[in-house]
């Protein structure tokens, strides 16, 4: 896999080669879909809480008599059909968090960026060319590299960034939904297939293939089990 290396203006800066195990593999959509229906899923608190007919205050006498009133027989207001009465089958506080094992979210990871690469989704800047913080410079980037259409939607950027990008973390960071900015380390599926786009610079793209590519061997032996 080549990527081609864009300037902060747009120019061509050269090409990078990148490794097949990791933006090369035919992508496996079950397995991102489990991934990412986990991920989501472990996001959730869980406190959600109902209180059931045992739990709300009052009921300790019957209504009214059994019989004889030409009503319908009631037992305590407590009973769920009673407005202030307890919840049948409400929500409970619970943990949804799913277990996935590691080698389904390398994976998932894996076949997340090679859909993207395989869609010309995969761009490498060779220098952001930002020295000071101003949000208006990122708005200008992103125009040069061709994320930025007037005729359409803007589309959504996930930006990887390193530690030490002060000045461009800043100017991006006030973009809102358009652009989410993650270091190599924090990359998954989810955030991969949620925006339309992945930039890398030189320095991420390699921390990025030094964290996350395997042999080839290795792939087969995961998919395998």
């Amino acid at each position: 896999m080549k990527f081609d290396v864009i300037s902060s203006t747009g120019d061509g800066a050269g090409s990078v080669d990148a490794p097949d195990e990791l933006f090369g593999i035919e992508p496996n959509v079950p397995v991102m879909h489990q991934v990412v229906t986990a991920q989501l899923a472990h996001r959730r608190a869980g406190t959600h809480s109902t209180k059931t007919r045992a739990e709300v205050a009052g009921g300790g006498a019957k209504p009214w008599r059994q019989k004889g009133t030409g009503r319908a027989r009631q037992g305590s207001i407590r009973a769920p059909q009673w407005r202030g009465g307890g919840i049948a089958h409400g929500p409970k506080p619970r943990d949804y968090s799913q277990r996935t094992p590691k080698k389904m979210v390398r994976l998932a990871l894996r076949s997340a960026l090679s859909d993207r690469a395989a869609n010309d989704r995969v761009k490498v800047v060779d220098d952001w060319g930002i020295s000071e913080p101003k949000t208006k410079q990122g708005i200008t980037v992103l125009g040069q590299l061709g994320l930025r259409p007037s005729d359409e939607r803007p589309p959504r950027v996930l930006v990887v960034l390193d530690r030490t990008e002060d000045a461009v973390w800043k100017s991006f960071r006030n973009l809102g939904g358009r652009v989410q900015i993650v270091l190599p380390e924090e990359l998954n599926a989810y955030d991969v297939l949620v925006n339309d786009y992945v930039v890398f610079s030189k320095a991420t793209l390699d921390d990025a293939i030094a964290r996350y590519a395997t042999t080839k061997a290795e792939i087969e032996a995961e998919v395998a089990s």
